[in-house]
């Protein structure tokens, strides 16, 4: 059966959480602790959280499904970035984050994050925004090939607390149209010198 994917809804707290618990160790480096990781599931990813995500109008979640069932999702968080280091880096403005980008390892590979990717970029683009930005953790390859596969550039550096331990991400930006493309690569050339 194929997947579809759709907007996220209140029922889907408990199925949300349930994917970010079965995939946030998918995105930590190797020796991130299981006790750092088990804080950051029960601290950020709990029901409790992504039912405030859902009832919060800056956030924006999509779902891929199949059978019925949650294999993976995105959040979408608009705003200025909170981070000096990441605003000092992305060219767009309007701005918004992508903020998560999870899909179960059994998804990998069968075109499910493509089209969640696809998804998730238009609603960004109908959001008003210029641009997306995201934060991926720099020992993260499958990840970063994919973010790079889609247009997401490196622009920058940021830390990322998991449990008391900080990982260092890159900043990925994908600047939206010719002219915004245009600005961020002399963005890039311009931090280069």
């Amino acid at each position: 059966m194929p997947h579809s994917i759709r907007r996220a809804v209140a029922a889907d707290a408990a199925q949300l959480h349930e994917v970010a618990a079965a995939t946030f160790a998918l995105a930590c480096p190797p020796g991130t602790s299981q006790e750092d990781i088990d804080a950051f599931v029960r601290d950020v990813l709990s029901v409790e959280r992504f039912e405030s995500y859902l009832a919060d109008s800056a956030r924006e979640l999509l779902v891929a499904v199949r059978h019925d069932r949650l294999v993976g999702y995105t959040m979408l968080v608009a705003g200025e970035p909170k981070d000096p280091d990441v605003a000092s880096a992305i060219a767009a403005r309007p701005t918004i984050e992508l903020s998560k980008f999870y899909l179960l390892a059994g998804e990998h590979g069968a075109g499910v994050a493509s089209a969640l990717m696809e998804a998730t970029l238009e609603a960004a683009g109908a959001s008003g925004a210029a641009g997306v930005w995201l934060g991926v953790n720099q020992h993260n390859g499958r990840a970063n090939r994919f973010y790079e596969k889609h247009g997401f550039a490196v622009v920058g550096t940021k830390r990322f607390l998991v449990g008391d331990e900080w990982h260092d991400d890159f900043t990925r930006e994908r600047v939206f149209g010719a002219e915004g493309a245009a600005r961020q690569w002399r963005s890039l050339q311009a931090r280069s010198l």
